[in-house]
């Protein structure tokens, strides 16, 4: 389907300001939190853009889970997280350049992870 070079995922916590008594300095309340990311992939075939075109033709979301894996043989384990309900955002019809090696950046947002596995020392 694709070769994964790279994936980021985030979240991005929504703040408020809270005033606080006996200080000038600001005080902050997480209100909300949202997930995004990026899946970079070596385009070997065309599997995202059509299924992705699929869906958007029958008014649905793309979705899937991804499990990402961090594992390097010189470090103290792996690392292994889920992501929900990943909801692909972008859709790129076409993007090439002749003698280029073809990439493919699909942005997403998710609802949920779980640490599967950690690296603990």
């Amino acid at each position: 389907m694709a070769e994964t070079t790279a994936l980021q995922a985030k979240m991005k916590l929504d703040t408020s300001e809270v005033k606080r008594t006996g200080t000038l300095e600001k005080g902050y309340k997480i209100t909300g939190i949202s997930g995004s990311g990026t899946l970079k992939l070596n385009k070997v075939t065309s599997y995202f853009l059509k299924k992705v075109s699929e869906n958007l033709k029958k008014g649905k979301a793309t979705r899937m889970t991804i499990i990402t894996n961090l594992e390097d043989p010189e470090a103290f384990g792996a690392e292994r997280i889920r992501l929900d309900d990943c909801v692909i955002t972008e859709l790129t019809i076409a993007d090439w350049e002749a003698g280029k090696l073809l990439e493919e950046s699909i942005p997403f947002n998710f609802s949920g992870w779980e640490v599967l596995e950690s690296i603990d020392v």
